[in-house]
């Protein structure tokens, strides 16, 4: 049996299974016992961070009990084809290995909007700027942990600055997080 793992707010997918995000809602099928600590989870493929999605469903099976429903549901065309995949990802895998069935809805795709502005909330720019590491001053990287903390703009500018007029300050570290983030290609600007 495999080891629990745990899942942050960051999901890799692997390029190839990218179609799948189109559909608005997609199943992925990982080894092991995988428990979320999240509702919501950044999906990265190919190094960047593709979508925001939201986790809607957790079950957990036995190889010998998926059926051709979940392989299908995984984007396979048969069971055998699903099990050939997870040997190919994981190595050995045997019937009694337990795997997690994550069925996601995307409620962001990342990138530019109509508008011109990014899919991402402030927030969301923060946590990924903080998760990267870019290159940022002592005090922008306090900044944008107290904003992750509080959750929004305008009770991080009360916390920090005592007025709601720090909102200049942490929308100007947020921007220049976005930029550091698009020129370290972890956000892309298509």
């Amino acid at each position: 049996m495999r080891r629990v793992v745990y899942l942050g707010r960051h999901l890799m997918l692997k390029s190839k299974y990218l179609d799948k995000l189109g559909n608005g809602r997609f199943t992925t099928i990982r080894l092991g016992i995988i428990r979320p600590k999240y509702r919501e989870v950044f999906i990265h493929s190919g190094g960047m961070v593709v979508a925001k999605a939201r986790i809607v469903n957790v079950l957990y099976k036995r190889i010998s009990e998926l059926t051709d429903e979940d392989a299908i549901a995984d984007g396979f065309t048969s069971r055998e084809a699903l099990i050939g995949e997870l040997r190919d990802i994981y190595g050995n895998v045997s019937n009694d290995d337990w795997v997690t069935i994550l069925t996601l809805e995307v409620t962001r795709a990342i990138g530019r909007r109509d508008d011109g502005s990014i899919g991402l909330s402030p927030v969301d720019i923060a946590r990924l700027a903080l998760r990267y590491n870019v290159p940022m001053s002592d005090e922008e990287r306090r900044i944008l942990q107290e904003l992750v903390n509080e959750g929004s703009v305008r009770k991080a500018a009360i916390k920090l600055f005592n007025s709601f007029k720090g909102r200049v300050v942490i929308r100007r570290v947020v921007r220049r997080a976005l930029k550091h983030l698009m020129r370290m290609g972890v956000i892309t600007d298509y």
